[in-house]
C-alpha cells in the first residue's frame, strides 16, 4: 500500500490543531464561564452597597428592574425584617453569597445577603437560570472565533505543507524529463536542508551512472576496432589462401589464418565472459581453493610446459572460502595466463595461496620482465595493452577485475622486490566461519 508523506504530514498537524483547539476552547469556556458568574456576584454585591441608602433607592431600583425587557434577569433587593419577605428568602439567612434551591414551583435564586446594622439586613437576588443564560451566552461569544479559526488553520496546514513538498515534486519531474542515456545532475537551489543530502545522494548516483554509460560506449567502441582488427586480417587472410598455387603454398598460408581465427576467438569468448559477469549475480558456494587450484595448474601445466616454463603451487594455510567459482576461475586464469604469455622459456610462474589476518589472498607471481611503474595504474584497463609487449586483447585484467568487485575483493599488480616479475593479488575478506 503506497504512504502519502504530505497526506500523512497534513493529517496528523490537523489532528494535533483540532486537539489543541478543542482543549483550548473547553478551556476559554470553562473560565469565561466562571468569569460571567463571578461577574454577576460582584454585580450584586455592588447593588447591595448602592441600595444601603434607604427604602426610596430601593424602590427605585425595583422600577429600574421591572422596566427591563427580559423578566428573568431582574434583581430584586428585599430589606429585611421591614420589607415584604418572599417565601423563597429563609427570614434567618445569613450574611453573604447563597444559592437558593427553589421548591414548590419556585426556581433557584442566587443571593446575596448584607447587615446593615441594628438588626437590619438587605438581600439582593437573582434567578440562577437567568444567571448562567447571561453566563454561557457570554461565554459561548468568546468561543465563536475560536471555532471559525480552526478550520481556518487546518486549510491553512494543508497549504503550507503541500507548498513546502512542491521541490520534491518539481525534481520528480526534472527526473522524467531526463533521458535514460544522458543523466544530468538535479538543480540544488531552494532545496530545504533536509532534502539536499537526499538530492546529493541522487546527483552522486547520476554522476556514477553517467560515467558507466561513458565508459560502456568507449568499451563498445573499443570492442568493435578490436573485432574489426582481426576479421579484417581474417578476411585479407582468406584471400591469400585463395590464391594459393600448391598444396604446401596453401598449408603455409592456412597457419596465419588459423591464428588469426584463434585469436577472434579468444576475443569474442573474453567479451562473452566479461558480459555475462557484468549482467549476472555471483553463485556463492563453500570453495576448496587448494582442490580447485590443483585443477588449474593442471590446466595449464600442458601450456608451461611447451613453453618451457616451471609452473608451481604453494600453499601457505588457505584451506577454504566462500566465492563464486566461475568468477575466482576467470580470475587465476587470466591471471596464469597472463604470466604465462609474458614469462620467457626457463623462467617460473607461482600460483600461492595464502591469508593475512581475515584477508584471503591468491597471488600468480612470473619472472617474467614486469610492468613499468608509470602502467602500473592502467594495467587493469580495457584494451589496453602494455608496452612490454605481446599479444592479446587487453581484456584478461579488465575481466579479472569485474570479477573481484562481484565477489567483495580486489586486485592489483606489483613488480617483484626479489627479482625481475611482476606478482599479481587477489585479496578477498574471510568470513568468521572461513
Amino acid at each position: 500500500m503506497s504512504r502519502s508523506l504530505q497526506r500523512h504530514l497534513s493529517k496528523m498537524l490537523a489532528v494535533a490543531v483540532l486537539a489543541c483547539g478543542v482543549i483550548a476552547t473547553a478551556v476559554a469556556f470553562y473560565f469565561a464561564y466562571a468569569e460571567a458568574q463571578e461577574f454577576q456576584d460582584d454585580a450584586l454585591r455592588q447593588i447591595a452597597a448602592l441600595s444601603a441608602g434607604g427604602a426610596s433607592d430601593i424602590r427605585q431600583l425595583d422600577a429600574a428592574s421591572k422596566s427591563v425587557e427580559d423578566p428573568e434577569s431582574r434583581i430584586r433587593v428585599v430589606r429585611l425584617p421591614d420589607g415584604p419577605r418572599p417565601v423563597w428568602l429563609p427570614s434567618d439567612i445569613a450574611p453573604g453569597l447563597h444559592t437558593l434551591a427553589g421548591g414548590g414551583g419556585q426556581e433557584a435564586m442566587r443571593v446575596f445577603v448584607r447587615d446593615t446594622g441594628h438588626g437590619g439586613r438587605l438581600a439582593v437576588a437573582q434567578s440562577t437560570d437567568s444567571r448562567n443564560e447571561i453566563a454561557l451566552n457570554s461565554a459561548l461569544r468568546t468561543l465563536i472565533p475560536l471555532l471559525l479559526l480552526l478550520p481556518l488553520l487546518i486549510g491553512l496546514i494543508a497549504f503550507i505543507v503541500r507548498g513546502e513538498f512542491g521541490p520534491i515534486r518539481r525534481l520528480a519531474e526534472e527526473l522524467d524529463r531526463q533521458s535514460a542515456e544522458r543523466p544530468t545532475l538535479l538543480p540544488r537551489h531552494d532545496l530545504p536542508d533536509e532534502i539536499a543530502p537526499f538530492v546529493d545522494a541522487i546527483n552522486r548516483l547520476l554522476a556514477r551512472v553517467d560515467t558507466m554509460i561513458a565508459e560502456q560506449r568507449r568499451f563498445v567502441a573499443d570492442a568493435a576496432h578490436e573485432l574489426r582488427t582481426p576479421l579484417t586480417a581474417l578476411a585479407l587472410q582468406a584471400q591469400n589462401l585463395a590464391q594459393a598455387t600448391s598444396p604446401a603454398d596453401m598449408r603455409e598460408r592456412l597457419v596465419p589464418l588459423q591464428a588469426g581465427v584463434e585469436r577472434a576467438r579468444r576475443l569474442t569468448v573474453q567479451l562473452l565472459d566479461l558480459a555475462r559477469l557484468q549482467a549476472s549475480e555471483a553463485a556463492w558456494a563453500d570453495v576448496d581453493v587448494q582442490a580447485f587450484a590443483r585443477e588449474l595448474i593442471a590446466e595449464f601445466h600442458p601450456v608451461a610446459e611447451a613453453a618451457g616454463i616451471d609452473l608451481g603451487m604453494e600453499d601457505a594455510g588457505l584451506k577454504s572460502m566462500r566465492n563464486d567459482p566461475r568468477a575466482l576461475g576467470l580470475i587465476i586464469r587470466n591471471a596464469l595466463e597472463n604470466a604465462l604469455k609474458y614469462t620467457p622459456r626457463g623462467g617460473e610462474v607461482t600460483l600461492r595461496l595464502r591469508r593475512d589476518g581475515n584477508q584471503a589472498l591468491v597471488e600468480v607471481a612470473d619472472t617474467g620482465p614486469g610492468i613499468p611503474e608509470t602502467e602500473l595504474q592502467h594495467a587493469f584497463d580495457a584494451f589496453h595493452r602494455l608496452s612490454t609487449g605481446g599479444e592479446g586483447s587487453g581484456l584478461g585484467l579488465a575481466i579479472a577485475r569485474e570479477a573481484a568487485v562481484q565477489l567483495g575483493g580486489a586486485v592489483s599488480l606489483r613488480n617483484r622486490d626479489d627479482r625481475a616479475g611482476l606478482v599479481f593479488c587477489y585479496a578477498q575478506p574471510l568470513e568468521p566461519s572461513d
